[in-house]
Parts: C-alpha cells; sequence; structure tokens
C-alpha cells in the first residue's frame, strides 16, 4: 500500500506483514515515513553536549545533558533515584477538553528531569548513555567498559581512546566497527584482528598494515606478503609518531581501500537481512546498527530486540520485545509504544517519559518507578486505569495525535543539540520556521596554543589533553591528537555509510540488492556468496 508522508509528502509503503504488526500491537498506520519518524525519535536525543549547571534539588554544580535555561528542574542521578521526592505527586487528571500533548509537556515540565542518563558506573562522572562502566572518561551510549576514553557506541571493551561502534576490544585506537580486536589502529569493519595498523574488512589478520579484504594473514602490508624481519623493518621506516604523517596515511588508506569489492553491507550472521551494520539478524529490515535481533524493522542501535518497530537506541541484555515507536527503551521490556526513556524492567506503557525500575500499565507518565496503573502521574485502579486509557485513546484519535511519537517542537533540547541535526541536518532558520528550538553556541574566543591548551585546527577551539589521555598516548608511542574530540568524533562517523538504502545490482553476478552504497560510489559492491568467493 502507497501513502504521501504527512510531514514530507514524499511516498512510502507499508507492506501487509507492517498491518499485520500494527494490527497486533493495536495501533493505527503511521502517518509519517520511515526518514521523518526516525528524525522525530532523534530529536529527542542529546547524546554529546554536556553542560555545567545545578542540581535542582541539592544546588550542586554538576554536569547534564540539560542546560540551564531548561523549563524543568534536573537532579542528579543519586538525588533523581533517592526517595526525597515523589513523582506522585505531580499527578493530575486529564482533560479532555486540550489536546494530549499540551498537557504531557505541561507534566514533563514539572516533573524533575535525570541529568544524565547513566546507571551503575564507577569514576566515571563525565559520561552519557552509559551503564555498567568502570574509569571511563567521555564515552557516549556505552556499556560494561573499563578505562575507555572519547568514544561513542562502545561495549564490552577496555583501554580504548577514540573509537565507535567498538565491541569486546582491547587496547584499540581510531578505530569504526571492530570487534574482538586487540591493539589496533586507524582500522574499520575488521574482527578479530591484532597489532595492525589501517585494516579494512579484515578478519583473524595481525601484525598486518594497510590492508584490505584479507582473511587469517600475518605479515602483510598493501595485501602484500612478507617475512616477519621485512615486514618489521618496513613498519620501521613509516613515520607512524606523528600525528600530520598518520592523518596523510588515514586519507591515503581510505582512498586506496576504495579500488576493492566490498560487500553490500557490513555484518555476519543474518538472515534475509536489509541494512547496514547487522550481525546475528533474522528477518530484520531497514534496520542499521542492529545486533541479536530478530523480525524488526525501521530500527537502529538496538541490541537483543524482537519483533520491534521504530526503536531507535538501547535494547541491552535483558530484551526488548514487542514494542513500537520509542526511544531508549530497553533491559526487558514489552509491549512500550510511544515513549522516552524506559527500562529496567516494563511492560505495557504507552506515551510516557523516564520511568523506570519495573512499571507496568502506564499512560502519559513521568518519572515513575516500580509504579501501576498511572495515567499523568496519577494511581487508579486496574479496572478505572483501564477505563480511562480507552478513552484517552478515543480522544487522541480525535485530535490526531494516537500513533504519533512525541512531536518534534515538544522536545526538551533544541534541535541542534540533538541527533537529528547530525542525519537530518537543518539551518537555524529551517528549524525555527518549523517550530522547533534552537539554541545559539557560545562563541569562545581561541586563545594562542601553549602546551597545557591546544588548539584544533578543524574548528578552530581550544582542548586539553587529560592526564590518562597522556598516558596512553606514551604507553602506546601513539603521537597527540591534532583536533579536538568532538573534530576526532564526526571524522570517524563521516567514515561510515549513511542511514539509507539504495536499490543495486551485485557487480559481479547482477544480483538484485538493497545496498547503503550509494550508485555514484567508486567502491565494486558485491553480493554476500559473490564477495565470499572473493576473500575466503
Amino acid at each position: 500500500m502507497e501513502k504521501n508522508c504527512s510531514n514530507c509528502q514524499n511516498s512510502f509503503y507499508i507492506t501487509e506483514g507492517d498491518v499485520k504488526f500494527y494490527e497486533e500491537m493495536k495501533v493505527t498506520e503511521p502517518t509519517f515515513c520511515p526518514d521523518c519518524r526516525q528524525q522525530r525519535r532523534l530529536a529527542w536525543r542529546n547524546e554529546r553536549k554536556l553542560y555545567v549547571r545545578k542540581c535542582s534539588g541539592t544546588g550542586e554544580t554538576i554536569l547534564s545533558v540539560y542546560s540551564e535555561e531548561k523549563p524543568f528542574p534536573i537532579y542528579k542521578n543519586e538525588y533523581w533515584y533517592s526517595d526525597k521526592w515523589d513523582p506522585m505527586a505531580f499527578g493530575r487528571d486529564f482533560d479532555f477538553n486540550r489536546p494530549f500533548f499540551e498537557q504531557f509537556e505541561s507534566l514533563r515540565n514539572s516533573v524533575p528531569q535525570l541529568a544524565l542518563s547513566t546507571v551503575n558506573n564507577q569514576n566515571c562522572d563525565y559520561v552519557n548513555q552509559c551503564g555498567w562502566c568502570k574509569d571511563s572518561y567521555l564515552i557516549f551510549e556505552a556499556d560494561y567498559d573499563e578505562k575507555c576514553f572519547y568514544s561513542s557506541y562502545i561495549y564490552d571493551s577496555r583501554d580504548c581512546v577514540d573509537n565507535v561502534h567498538c565491541y569486546q576490544s582491547e587496547l584499540c585506537y581510531e578505530c569504526n566497527d571492530i570487534r574482538n580486536c586487540y591493539n589496533l589502529r586507524f582500522s574499520q569493519n575488521s574482527s578479530t584482528c591484532s597489532d595492525s595498523w589501517f585494516l579494512k574488512n579484515c578478519i583473524g589478520c595481525s601484525n598486518c598494515f594497510g590492508c584490505v579484504n584479507l582473511r587469517n594473514k600475518r605479515y602483510h602490508i598493501y595485501n602484500q606478503p612478507y617475512s616477519k624481519e621485512d615486514y618489521e623493518k618496513q613498519l620501521k621506516g613509516y613515520n607512524l609518531v606523528d600525528a600530520a604523517s598518520l592523518q596523510k596515511f588515514r586519507q591515503d588508506f581510505f582512498e586506496y581501500s576504495k579500488q576493492f569489492p566490498h560487500k553490500y553491507l557490513y555484518g555476519t550472521q543474518n538472515e534475509n537481512p536489509i541494512g547496514d551494520y547487522m550481525f546475528n539478524t533474522q528477518n530484520c529490515e531497514q534496520c542499521f546498527d542492529v545486533n541479536n535481533a530478530q523480525d524488526c524493522k525501521f530500527t537502529c542501535n538496538c541490541r537483543f530486540v524482537k519483533k520491534v518497530y521504530d526503536i531507535s537506541t538501547f535494547g541491552s541484555k535483558g530484551g526488548t520485545e514487542f514494542c513500537y515507536e520509542n526511544h531508549e527503551i530497553g533491559g526487558g521490556v514489552r509491549n512500550i509504544c510511544f515513549s522516552d526513556q524506559i527500562w529496567g524492567g516494563a511492560s505495557e506503557i504507552f506515551y510516557s517519559k523516564l520511568c523506570v525500575q519495573n512499571n507496568h500499565d502506564l499512560f502519559g507518565c513521568v518519572g515513575l518507578r516500580k509504579a501501576a496503573h498511572c495515567i499523568f502521574n496519577k494511581q487508579y485502579s486496574e479496572e478505572d486505569y483501564l477505563a480511562l486509557r480507552a478513552r484517552l485513546v478515543e480522544h487522541m484519535k480525535k485530535t490526531g495525535e494516537w500513533g504519533e511519537f512525541f512531536p518534534i517542537s515538544l522536545s526538551p533540547y533544541a534541535y541542534n543539540e540533538t541527533l537529528a541535526q547530525n542525519y537530518y541536518p537543518l539551518s537555524k532558520e529551517e528549524a525555527l520556521s518549523k517550530g522547533y528550538k534552537w539554541k545559539d553556541e557560545e562563541v569562545k574566543s581561541a586563545q594562542a596554543p601553549t602546551k597545557e591548551l591546544l588548539l584544533c585546527p578543524a574548528c578552530n577551539k581550544n582542548f586539553k589533553l587529560m592526564s590518562h589521555e597522556l598516558a596512553f598516548y606514551q604507553k602506546q608511542n601513539l603521537p597527540q591528537p591534532l583536533n579536538c574530540p568532538d573534530c576526532r568524533h564526526r571524522i570517524r562517523m563521516d567514515l561510515r555509510n549513511p542511514r539509507k538504502l539504495w536499490s543495486r545490482n551485485c557487480m559481479k553476478c547482477s544480483q538484485k540488492l538493497e545496498t547503503s552504497y550509494a550508485p555514484e560510489r567508486p567502491e565494486p559492491i558485491y553480493c554476500e556468496p559473490c564477495y565470499l568467493q572473493l576473500v575466503d
């Protein structure tokens, strides 16, 4: 079935399988296309913008994703999770003469919010979207890491610096999309590799430099074999202790790698995959950066998810099942719809925000813990809850709100503070014309660089190197970086493929493919069987 997006007016398709899913979830068919739905959810996600402000509960100076001028109270995490305040004190009746979203915004602006999305960390004061980590600094969307710095989407790793999408790895530096790697530098889309520089699409390699599409090789330079002695002699001739030299090596290798055939998607152990960066999935379509997923669609940055549509970020151990149109949900949740920040055991929750630690049967609630049968933070009997929820759904159908995620205009963040600006960039004028918020960046005059205060050549902002960071560079015999952490992150993210698919043909056997490699790109694109014939 073809429909026109009510937001961008582009056409999109709803399949019979989609209709069946929406019927099972008891929700209406979407009116926004998949891209506009994702943009709307990502506009509720601030990962990397951190501010110094006061805790509204204690008056202490804290770090938060919310700047000081936000209209709602912000509590430091220890205070928010304490019994020193009661979210039910903000409960209120629903007014059926007014739209739902308008009233939800009023409740959200009254209930204290978490300063940071963090849980069970040790000595990790400067992190966000982070859990069960230790002795780490400026890592975002991360869990079970130790001594990791300046990284995003990093999991179960140790002593890693400046990486994105890094899994079960150690002593890795400036890498993208690596798994089970050790002592790897400036590498991408590789797994079970060690003691190597500048690898792409390699598996099981060690002591290699500048290699692409290799399997289980040692002592190779630009895909050519060397003896151990000649390999070590050749590497000594490269200037790997100079930051400018490494930048040139990186750019030259990026261009060099384009001549090699690439598999149409990056991932392994997938059945019927449509998307990119997929691992151990079954029947997942239009999905990106998903792991251990089954029967999912339009979902990104999730792990351990099953039968979900339109989920942006989280999942995590404990499972996430039968959920639709949410941001940041996971850790043992089921049947969650149109909600933001729901984790820690939850079920049957609709249109709620920041409800954690074993909740069920909530509608339009904010900041609840261990609660059930609540609407707008007000307690009801099970019978009264179900009756009022049914009335609310009918009311929202009449106002056109039912079936829609929270509007971007209600986001607690300015548009340019969120991930939406990364994937769907807007100018200030465009954002304001759509009714979105915008935060003007405070421009500070850059100071001349000194030994302690460096100047980023890309953005002309000052930055410092931390003591633990300097210790890593010295121990690993690496030069100090030229760019600030934000610019280094941007450079790494620019190396990844977009979250968009094009219909193409395998350039060897002509099989039809859906791939994130645009037709105008120079890399030869192969289907999986043809690619495996090439590399195995």
